[in-house]
């Protein structure tokens, strides 16, 4: 099977513009691409899994990727997918996120001379003139044919900012600027990046003519790897510092029934022979086939020697013998304690459970808090020092347990 019917076998493409040119140059490694990633924060997601997997598809059939660090783009924010307006963040922070990001990528992507290229659009977006970018693109856009993009429909009833409206012209500059300076012919995004992708196939052909080969392909997900089940994007961070290697492991392990095997085909990169024999599994099999999702993820973002640990830790702890010694754990200080005890919602917060007290208090409203084996009905239940030294076994649902001890 072609590269390119594989991805749609995979369930990875979504629209295109230029099919069979598409079609041809992922096919015989002709393609240099480019997907953009904002630095909003220090480290990438789970979210970011389906686009860097498809790098590295791409780049093993010869194609050449170039990841796109949003260095400028991320000073303005988009607007897809939000309801509010995205956090001001200070040139600072956007260059250490973009650090971050870089040394994460290097574990999927094979940068180097003539292979992978990692570029910063803050190398030119923050250098444009705004007098001299109306002139020479300001013309290309309709504002009747932005304000009818669906990236801009939810925020427009809510309030979209003018800032975050010149989003659309930032990308599409962004693809403008590497067709020319990087021979650049292919973008790929998220399907809630359609409007704005196709802002730079249009910039390209209006401004370097109709026979410019530049081609825009989106994922059947969107920014955040949604439509994976979950959303992927959601607090697992690939930072191990952010989400511990055994988290990571459960997270995907803990996915619905209904989701493993789309998650299985777009991610992992088993060949799809054997997939389409486990699309038959059903009851106990999906248990094995989440084992595998799971497993196959954290050996790829944390390597086989943490992927099999956290596999073995998971397995113990859901056995008759199993050990607390096996589930993660966080090393609580005296300076945790007010007057030498810690409520339950503060101890779930230090320990990576819930976002807020907020959060905890539901949980355990919803009777989904236990500890060691004893349900936790009261938000205002207690724990002294005397309870952390002997260790808390904390069980949020039916598949999350976590340890809390006292150094």
């Amino acid at each position: 099977m072609e590269l390119y019917d594989e991805l749609v076998a995979r369930g990875l493409i979504a629209q295109v513009t230029d099919e069979q040119e598409i079609r041809e140059m992922v096919n015989h490694g002709k393609a240099t691409f480019y997907i953009g990633f904002d630095c909003t924060a220090d480290s990438l997601t789970a979210g970011h899994f389906v686009t860097l997997t498809l790098m590295k598809r791409l780049q093993q059939a010869g194609n050449k990727p170039i990841a796109l660090i949003g260095g400028g783009t991320t000073m303005i924010g988009d607007p897809s997918g939000r309801t509010d307006m995205r956090k001001m963040l200070t040139r600072e922070d956007i260059e250490h996120n973009a650090e971050c990001f870089k040394r994460q990528m290097e574990k999927f992507i094979d940068f180097g001379e003539g292979k992978a290229q990692m570029v910063n659009n803050a190398d030119w977006l923050l250098k444009l003139n705004y007098v001299d970018l109306l002139r020479e693109v300001g013309a290309c856009f309709s504002v009747n044919n932005m304000l009818r993009a669906e990236c801009y429909k939810q925020r427009m009833e809510r309030g979209l900012s003018f800032l975050e409206f010149n989003y659309m012209i930032m990308q599409s500059y962004d693809f403008y600027y590497l067709f020319q300076h990087y021979g650049c012919n292919m973008q790929f995004g998220g399907n809630d990046q359609w409007s704005n992708m196709l802002g730079g196939t249009e910039l390209i052909r209006r401004k370097l003519g109709k026979d410019a080969h530049a081609m825009t392909i989106t994922l059947l997900t969107d920014s955040n790897g949604n439509k994976m089940g979950k959303t992927a994007g959601n607090a697992v961070w690939l930072d191990p510092n952010k989400t511990s290697p055994y988290d990571f492991y459960q997270y995907w392990r803990n996915i619905g029934d209904a989701d493993v095997m789309r998650c299985i085909r777009i991610l992992t990169f088993l060949p799809l022979e054997q997939i389409n024999e486990m699309d038959h599994w059903e009851g106990s099999q999906l248990n094995q086939a989440k084992e595998i999702l799971a497993w196959e993820l954290t050996n790829m973002v944390h390597g086989k020697e943490e992927a099999d640990k956290a596999q073995a830790a998971a397995r113990a702890l859901f056995s008759a013998g199993g050990s607390s010694a096996d589930m993660p754990s966080t090393t609580l200080s005296d300076g945790d304690l007010t007057d030498g005890r810690i409520g339950i919602l503060s101890l779930m917060v230090k320990c990576g459970l819930a976002a807020s007290n907020g959060e905890a208090r539901r949980l355990v409203q919803q009777g989904g808090v236990m500890v060691s084996d004893q349900k936790v009905s009261d938000p205002n239940t207690y724990y002294d020092k005397a309870a952390l030294a002997e260790g808390l076994v904390i069980k949020k649902g039916k598949k999350v347990f976590h340890k809390a001890v006292i150094a």
